[in-house]
């Protein structure tokens, strides 16, 4: 098994990103390799992934570092920041062979978190982490400095017709 670990960056205006990062959790599992998955911006119990993460328990850990409405308030910068720990703890830990921050690109948007960290967090990576980034707004920074990158792209939606998001579908 090749253990060189690349950056990846999942982002653009489309569905599916968090769902692609998933696809690669769920390859790697069958491949015996641990994945730890933070969730920027998800509060918990509020995604299927979520709840579909203890059928694969202790392979994949999921952990949502959000609330329910968040926003920009002190509380979600907080809670960023203690997403990024977790996140680095399991990167540096050398028990997960695949560390996800889903929805980072969105949170560095909002300002929640500083571009110049998830940087560092780049540069940190040990050489066996495969380490995935996904959400809209991804910081050119990022993008120059990851390995792969990958643009989702909405041609249509039925968001756009008004339907809500579905349960089991969309999250």
């Amino acid at each position: 098994m090749n253990t060189t670990g690349s950056i990846q960056v999942y982002t653009g205006e489309g569905k599916g990103k968090t769902t692609a990062a998933l696809g690669l959790a769920w390859r790697a599992i069958g491949r015996g390799l641990k994945v730890f998955m933070v969730q920027f911006l998800k509060a918990p119990e509020t995604s299927g992934e979520q709840f579909a993460a203890e059928a694969f328990a202790p392979m994949l850990t999921i952990k949502p570092m959000g609330r329910k409405g968040f926003g920009c308030e002190p509380l979600d910068v907080i809670m960023a920041e203690r997403g990024l720990e977790e996140a680095r703890n399991a990167m540096l830990s050398g028990e997960y062979g695949i560390v996800i921050l889903d929805e980072i690109n969105i949170a560095v948007h909002l300002g929640l978190v500083e571009p110049q960290t998830v940087l560092e967090l780049m540069d940190a990576k040990p050489e066996n982490v495969e380490l995935v980034l996904t959400g809209r707004y991804a910081h050119p920074k990022v993008i120059e400095r990851a390995d792969c990158v990958l643009e989702v792209k909405k041609i249509k939606h039925h968001f756009d017709k008004g339907v809500e998001g579905r349960e089991g579908i969309e999250y």
